[in-house]
């Protein structure tokens, strides 16, 4: 079986196949799998934007007449509670698509300067979304969520993880989750318990072994 991941980013592939490493299925992402398409996000929460992706990337794979296709896709960013939340569900795009992430957590950190640990609060949100189909098949669809708590840091810390890791502190470890090995990580991520949340469904209802 194959398994498309509706993502280009080479960090959430790395992690996706280290979480997934016990599923007995071949994980793509949508260049391996050679397909190329424009996706608009334009939901309003993590849950929506990782549908349309998913069903974007199904509705190719119909077109193309496969006919045995998982696809699953992921949103997720970072809120920061003494911003409102954001930069929410335009995590990717904050202060630009092309602009780099140390800026943007930079720019984090500069605006909470001098507030408060205990008002510094965040959390990463990962939804996941599958669409199970293929020739001559009902169409299904399942959605899933994860969070992890912490705080923003005070300056950039780790080598690990990727995007906004570097400022996301963790009380449980004392550290940023770019200081935790891909193991620590995986197992409190966001994105970590979404895709075991989804695993555990997609073998309850016997689409994945």
């Amino acid at each position: 079986m194959k398994i498309i991941f509706a993502t280009g980013n080479a960090g959430k592939m790395k992690e996706i196949r280290q979480i997934l490493n016990d599923v007995d299925a071949t994980i793509l992402s949508m260049k391996e799998a050679g397909i190329d398409i424009d996706i608009v996000e334009d939901g309003k929460s993590f849950e929506e934007n990782a549908l349309i992706k998913a069903r974007a990337v199904a509705n190719e794979l119909k077109n193309i007449g496969e006919d045995n296709y998982v696809v699953f896709a992921d949103d997720s960013g970072l809120e920061v509670d003494y911003m409102d939340k954001a930069p929410g569900i335009y995590s990717a795009r904050f202060l630009g698509e092309d602009t780099s992430y140390t800026i943007k957590n930079n720019y984090i950190i500069n605006k909470l300067e001098g507030v408060k640990k205990e008002d510094r609060t965040a959390r990463f949100v990962c939804a996941i979304a599958c669409v199970a189909g293929g020739a001559g098949k009902d169409t299904r669809e399942f959605s899933c969520l994860g969070t992890i708590e912490g705080y923003i840091g005070y300056e950039e810390a780790g080598e690990n993880g990727f995007g906004y890791d570097p400022i996301f502190m963790v009380d449980e470890y004392g550290c940023t989750t770019a200081q935790l090995s891909p193991e620590q990580k995986n197992a409190i991520s966001h994105r970590g318990k979404a895709l075991t949340t989804m695993k555990n469904i997609l073998i309850e209802n016997k689409v994945i072994a």
